[in-house]
């Protein structure tokens, strides 16, 4: 059941996003979620031994509109298979900026999604998923469908399905 509210309109969110208050909680999630630095070395320890100098200098990129994502650094995790999955690490900059960004637009999208819809949500686990699904099964249905589109547009043909799109005014 879709949770109701007021209906906002949002013009811009990005002084949001550089708010102090913002900025400094996004740092303290980065922090508190460890993890190594990306590839411009900068690690959690450095960041943190001026962070109000570096959270200063991401909030002017910002508001002048002039911040730029660092490439993100790949390395492979072995897996119990004996192939490697890949894995991207943002620089703890990067990472502070999307928990921002993270900060503002999750409570408006959040505010919209079904409470069917679990992948990728707070508070939402594939546990709870499966509960949803036998408590469904229980009530009389015996179809599930389950569905990856992962590598989705490298096998469509995007051409035609963006004209699909077009035509039903999506």
């Amino acid at each position: 059941m879709r949770k109701e509210r007021k209906k906002k309109k949002y013009h811009s969110l990005i002084d949001k996003v550089w708010n102090w208050k913002n900025l400094n909680e996004a740092w303290r999630r980065v922090k508190q979620n460890r993890g190594s630095g990306g590839i411009d070395e900068v690690t959690i320890e450095v960041f943190d031994r001026n962070p109000e100098q570096n959270l200063s200098e991401i909030q002017r990129l910002l508001k002048q509109d002039r911040y730029e994502h660092n490439s993100v650094k790949r390395v492979y995790i072995p897996k119990p298979d004996g192939r490697q999955r890949p894995l991207g690490i943002p620089t703890i900059r990067d990472r502070i900026v999307q928990q921002a960004l993270k900060n503002v637009i999750e409570p408006i999208f959040e505010a919209e999604f079904r409470d069917s819809s679990f992948g990728y949500r707070p508070g939402k686990s594939a546990k709870q998923a499966i509960e949803q699904i036998e408590r469904v099964r229980n009530g009389g249905h015996e179809w599930v469908l389950d569905a990856d589109i992962k590598a989705f547009f490298d096998m469509v043909n995007s051409e035609a399905f963006l004209v699909k799109l077009f035509l039903k005014g999506l």
